[in-house]
């Protein structure tokens, strides 16, 4: 690369017009700092990187405010701000991709006379998993305090903490230096005023060094990760401690014992099909395992979490914030809740399930896994 770049030049690399890049200058977004021989303004590699960067963004679509925020960021340096670009740009690519593949699908049959319904054809379009569940986060998947004193204590001395798969960062320690990764746009929009610095990033492939974290957490969100164990195991790469909160799905008798997938949503099984094992997991990240039990009141509306409160799955609110209502289907769904409706009204609810209205606690299969 010549060592300083005339406006004509770099707009013809970077297949922009003058006027853009004059635009630039203009409003202080991307400057060029450099002069010319002959005295005319020329961009130096700063520049140029800088440029990138704006060009990257206003690809996916971010206003030029945005950008600036984004490029000016004074808590991250040029290779985080890099990483950042490059996750959205990957998790935009993804989309992209899974778009042709479902329109690949629909051509497939319409050449053999099929038509799709309706609602498939939105499907194209429509957002991934997060994007439609995360929305209802707020109301209903808050920090339960109980939980979050095992997970805090099991971080022992920490000081720098990765959450992977942050969400909102309900569950990230108020004391401690944390450090977010988040792949859904919708959830990272949704973090609050002064929360950690969240990077766009899938677990399978963390953006950071080995060590770069004295403990890495995960909590309720490995069962969304694409491959678990290479999310696993990239925790352990990047930090010297490692704790997850999730569920264990191959211990026998999972399904008996919690009574909404026993008696009303048995579809649930057909989601752990290839989950890994609780031996697996523990070993990616060279763990041990710990149950937690559910407190009857607790606070996060994850699936398990209203076992004694079982007017609570009749709400829409509370099942759009759990993804196992979106994954097992709108049928499955409406079935369970009519189900429990009628069992709840009848009686036939409580009968089943007396014992439980002593407990304080149940254990329903959540484990935290610490290494």
């Amino acid at each position: 690369m010549e060592e300083h770049l005339t406006v004509g030049r770099v707009a013809e690399l970077a297949g922009v017009s003058v006027r853009t890049l004059h635009h630039y200058d203009e409003i202080g977004l991307v400057p060029p700092s450099a002069r010319t021989a002959t005295g005319y303004r020329a961009y130096s590699a700063g520049d140029v990187e800088r440029l990138r960067e704006v060009l990257g963004y206003r690809r996916l679509g971010f206003g030029l405010r945005e950008i600036a925020d984004l490029v000016d960021d004074p808590t991250t340096d040029a290779v985080a701000r890099l990483r950042r670009l490059r996750g959205l740009l990957q998790e935009q690519r993804d989309r992209l991709a899974a778009t042709v593949a479902a329109i690949d699908e629909e051509l497939e049959a319409r050449a053999m006379g099929i038509r799709t319904e309706p609602e498939d054809q939105l499907k194209v379009f429509g957002a991934q998993l997060y994007e439609s569940i995360g929305s209802a986060y707020p109301a209903t998947r808050r920090t339960e305090r109980r939980i979050a004193a095992r997970i805090w204590d099991a971080l022992g001395e920490a000081r720098t903490v990765l959450n992977v798969g942050a969400g909102t960062g309900s569950y990230e320690p108020p004391d401690r230096e944390v450090t977010a990764v988040e792949p859904s746009a919708v959830m990272r929009a949704q973090r609050p005023a002064g929360a950690a610095p969240c990077v766009a990033a899938g677990a399978e492939r963390l953006p950071f060094a080995d060590q770069s974290f004295d403990a890495a957490m995960a909590v309720s969100t490995v069962h969304h990760w694409a491959d678990p164990i290479a999310g696993l195991r990239e925790m352990r790469r990047v930090a010297r401690r490692v704790v997850v909160f999730t569920y264990d799905a191959g211990s026998p008798g999972r399904l008996d014992r919690f009574w909404l997938t026993r008696d009303y949503l048995p579809e649930f099984a057909g989601l752990l099909v290839g989950w890994p094992s609780l031996a697996d997991m523990t070993r990616a990240i060279g763990g041990r395992a710990q149950p937690v039990l559910i407190p009857w009141d607790c606070a996060d509306g994850f699936f398990e979490a209203h076992w004694r409160r079982p007017e609570a799955y009749l709400e829409d609110p509370v099942r759009r914030a759990v993804s196992v209502w979106t994954r097992v289907g709108p049928q499955a769904e409406q079935r369970a809740v009519d189900s429990l409706r009628d069992d709840l009204s009848s009686g036939r609810w409580a009968a089943r399930n007396r014992d439980l209205v002593s407990l304080d606690a149940a254990e329903l299969g959540l484990r935290l896994l610490v290494a």
